[in-house]
């Protein structure tokens, strides 16, 4: 066992390396030339996820190369040259068995660790940060129920905002003043969600309009936001950086046009800004409880 783990760890790792140069400037998530794989897990989750996919893909090819090889030995064994009078028999016990028996132990090893990943995501904990997130054609309005304030965050030269979705040398501006760099257009947003990092951070999730879905590759979450409707998400940042997603569900024209940033930051910083957010929104101080709804 321990053999096949270390191969997968390997595999995992090569998979992983296109993104370790934006890891190191510090953005996870920007497209780069060539590159194939995962993004930089930032999250147990994310990093759970990946491992389950190299090991069923493991499996996979596992399964291919005994089914090709089977079918190679029977068609040299058994060719006409070889086997010039062929056996007539109506089946076989044994291997009926072996092929009724074997899949099943396959798909129970599968699920023994894909259930417990796949609980882990959907049994959402206690947060330390609780976000409201609401998506509508075509951005994101974020709501940090913690402190009762609330903002939108609209991609830089976004149609939503008179944006023509081009590099113009006023979103060229746009980009720079907001700290990001010409090859993040299309990725960076007005404004970001600022998460602390190492911990809890909980997402109430909702559309306004139709579905659209909250996506952070690098985090291993995805979820739906439908209208009328809230489901949760939670993940643990490991890493400080700056993170992206996208609307990951169909949800009109401007689809293509509706991206995530998220900033994590030490706690420091994140209490510094949370206090800056609170005066720009007028949203309750952090030495002030907001009120549970009954």
């Amino acid at each position: 066992m321990r053999p096949i783990f270390g191969l997968l760890a390997g595999l995992t790792a090569l998979n992983a390396l296109p993104a370790i140069a934006q890891e190191s400037s510090g953005t996870v998530g920007k497209p780069e030339a060539g590159g194939t794989g995962f993004q930089v897990a930032a999250t147990e989750l994310a990093r759970d996820q990946q491992w389950l996919d190299g090991t069923v893909h493991l499996i996979m090819i596992a399964i291919v190369l005994l089914v090709v090889g089977l079918l190679g030995w029977a068609a040299w064994r058994y060719h006409a040259s070889r086997n010039e009078t062929p056996a007539s028999f109506t089946h076989n016990s044994p291997v009926e068995i072996a092929w009724t028996l074997g899949p099943i132990v396959i798909l129970v090893f599968i699920g023994a660790f894909s259930l417990p990943i796949l609980f882990k995501q959907q049994e959402i904990p206690e947060g330390d940060v609780n976000i409201k997130v609401t998506g509508y054609q075509w951005y994101w309005g974020y709501e940090y129920t913690d402190h009762d304030f609330e903002f939108s965050s609209f991609m830089i030269g976004s149609p939503a905002t008179g944006g023509d979705n081009r590099m113009t040398p006023e979103v060229a501006d746009q980009l720079q003043e907001a700290g990001y760099s010409r090859d993040e257009f299309l990725l960076a947003t007005d404004t970001k969600v600022v998460v602390p990092v190492g911990k809890t951070v909980v997402m109430t999730v909702t559309g306004a309009d139709v579905i659209h879905s909250w996506t952070v590759p690098a985090f291993g979450v995805k979820q739906d936001a439908v209208p009328g409707r809230l489901a949760q998400l939670w993940f643990e940042a490991e890493k400080e950086g700056t993170y992206f997603g996208q609307c990951s569900e169909l949800c009109g024209q401007a689809h293509a046009y509706m991206p995530i940033t998220v900033k994590v930051v030490s706690q420091e910083d994140y209490e510094e800004w949370l206090d800056g957010a609170i005066e720009d929104y007028a949203g309750t101080p952090r030495d002030v409880k907001v009120a549970a709804a009954e």
